[in-house]
């Protein structure tokens, strides 16, 4: 078997910035980010920092993808994620499934991925390359 850690880091930052993109398209077409101004209005936070979703579910993604500054669009989801955690999950932090499984699997792998992308950098299939201290 061929052993290449760049392959393996393609793999996962294309995969989690899909899986990402995929959430912020959704805001764009769906009805916005109205209901997080609320969740954070109800917690003393300013509304108009929901609009920093997009930068967590659509420039990070794109830059994940593209690989180009790779290590910060990392940083950026699992921050993205941590805030979404704390607004909609908290209560949830430690229920099993039905299945037996973490209640917020998904979430999990989302933030955990993106700090394992934070940590590895984009990888030689990028287009920002494995040089730069971004990637």
């Amino acid at each position: 078997m061929i052993r290449s850690d760049d392959t393996g880091k393609f793999v996962l930052r294309v995969t989690l910035g899909i899986l990402v993109l995929l959430h912020g398209i959704s805001k764009l077409r769906g009805g916005g980010v109205g209901w997080i101004e609320n969740l954070l209005s109800s917690h003393g936070v300013p509304g108009v920092v929901a609009y920093l979703v997009y930068v967590g579910e659509i420039l990070a993604p794109v830059l994940l993808i593209a690989g180009i500054y790779t290590r910060l669009a990392g940083w950026i989801v699992a921050i993205n994620m941590l805030v979404a955690l704390w607004l909609v999950h908290t209560g949830r932090l430690w229920e099993i499934g039905k299945s037996g499984g973490w209640v917020l699997e998904l979430e999990g792998m989302y933030l955990f991925g993106a700090i394992a992308i934070a940590f590895l950098g984009a990888g030689r299939f990028s287009v920002g390359g494995t040089g730069g201290r971004y990637n």
